[in-house]
């Protein structure tokens, strides 16, 4: 849990630093973005393990 709280510390000291409302933003979409695509390979991996897929 401790891992967590520093985390969203270290995400919003990150865009407090920005100045740009704009740049700020936009990188915060481009963060979800990612984070999302993550979360998609992240699931793909696990249904392959859990429907036993051969990784040849």
């Amino acid at each position: 849990m401790k891992t967590l709280i520093l985390m969203r510390e270290l995400y919003q000291e990150a865009f407090q630093a920005i100045g740009s409302w704009v740049l700020r933003n936009l990188y915060r979409i481009l963060f979800w973005f990612c984070f999302a695509c993550y979360l998609v390979v992240l699931y793909a991996f696990v249904y392959r393990v859990a429907t036993g897929f051969a990784f040849d």
